[in-house]
């Protein structure tokens, strides 16, 4: 009996054995495949699964396509790991500090100008010119001739000749044109209800980031802000705003999905500003042709939704200062659709000409606020006439 029961016992663990190796050879095939199936495929960008509100600090945000303006110099890239939050500079100063940077763009301007008015005779072509030099200058045609009138009855009547008194009476004139409007930005919280600003604008004139460097701004001023992603038709200008909160501790409120309704979160990121008690809510929107009727409509739409909630105090137009007068045209339609109260004007050190402050204020009949005079992020200045007038005649 137990002779040959041996043998049995040896084949029945046999085949235990073959029955083991078989289930792990396939829990370790099924293992692989799944593995191989949920990874990611490299370089893909995977949108940020934060929920419609308020987010902290992730562990990493997306760098957009190189071909995206979020890629541009000057803007913060996200890193590995949690940012460190850095404390910014005051806002206050910042115009004359840059005015450096601004002079080297704008003197050939104040240069002409200077040159032509020190002639020892202003005769017809010599103001032809002088005007020439104001159109090209982007001041427009109409401020362009009520400037050289202005300046020819002057120095008729008080004889001027003198380089620094010739100066004196530009300084004068510019200073006239470029008006003496109140250029404060309201951004205090008012009621228990925090300022809410909305940034609006065409695409490729530096919304986003100018919403990032306002921040920086703010809070360099000891004032609280949280930002509001409402461009949810790029992904890339959630995480980049996002990044730019997180750098310096200011919260974002974003869409969970690319696509979703832009009011509705603005609406949100409003709600998630009273709750939290922040000082200012800085709301991003999607760049949109002034052309597009539909996309017009719906920036509207976002204005009187987020209102339900609490009074918009500032809605700032953002435009590219070296398009010149087509930046006038973009304007036009934005300053119809949502009531703008200011603008502000990017590039400004590069190869735009000054007179685009003079020709925007005077067709919108609204002041620049703010002006950006570099990539840097600390680069966003409040707009002071004198210091620009100054950096014009160097």
């Amino acid at each position: 009996m137990d002779g040959a029961a041996g043998p049995v016992w040896e084949t029945v663990s046999l085949m235990e054995y073959v029955i083991l190796i078989i289930v792990i050879a396939v829990l370790a095939l099924g293992t692989g495949g799944w593995l191989l199936f949920v990874r990611p495929r490299r370089g893909r960008i995977s949108a940020p699964s934060a929920p419609p509100a308020a987010t902290s600090a992730p562990a990493a945000t997306p760098v957009a396509p190189a071909s995206q303006e979020a890629a541009d110099a000057g803007k913060p890239q996200a890193t590995a790991g949690v940012l460190e939050v850095e404390r910014p500079p005051p806002s206050a100063g910042r115009m004359v500090r840059l005015r450096a940077r601004l002079a080297r763009s704008q003197s050939s301007v104040g240069s002409a100008l200077l040159n032509l008015l020190s002639r020892d005779r202003l005769d017809d072509e010599t103001w032809d010119e002088i005007e020439e030099v104001l159109i090209t200058a982007d001041v427009g045609v109409v401020p362009a001739r009520l400037m050289v009138d202005d300046l020819k009855t002057k120095v008729k009547v008080l004889g001027v000749r003198g380089p620094q008194e010739v100066r004196e009476l530009l300084r004068g004139e510019l200073l006239m044109q470029l008006g003496d409007e109140d250029r404060s930005l309201h951004t205090a919280p008012h009621n228990g209800i925090p300022a809410v600003i909305l940034m609006v604008g065409v695409n490729g004139t530096g919304k986003t980031t100018t919403c990032g460097k306002l921040a920086r701004a703010l809070i360099g001023d000891g004032e609280t802000v949280l930002l509001g992603a409402a461009d949810t038709f790029r992904a890339a200008a959630a995480d980049q705003l996002q990044t730019w909160g997180e750098r310096v501790g200011a919260k974002t409120v974003r869409a969970d999905r690319e696509g979703a309704d832009p009011a509705s979160v603005a609406f949100e990121a409003v709600s998630e500003g009273i709750e939290s008690g922040v000082d200012a809510v800085i709301i991003d929107t999607a760049g949109r042709l002034h052309t597009k009727v539909g996309l017009m409509d719906e920036l509207g739409k976002v204005k009187r939704v987020v209102e339900k909630k609490a009074p918009v105090d500032e809605v700032l137009l953002v435009l590219d200062a070296t398009t010149g007068q087509n930046g006038l045209r973009q304007a036009r339609v934005f300053a119809e659709v949502v009531d703008v109260t200011g603008i502000v004007l990017t590039k400004l050190d590069g190869t735009a000409k000054g007179g685009i402050v003079i020709a925007v204020q005077r067709e919108l009949g609204v002041p620049v606020k703010l002006v950006g005079l570099g990539e840097g992020a600390d680069d966003l200045a409040p707009f002071d006439p004198a210091a620009f007038v100054d950096a014009i005649l160097g």
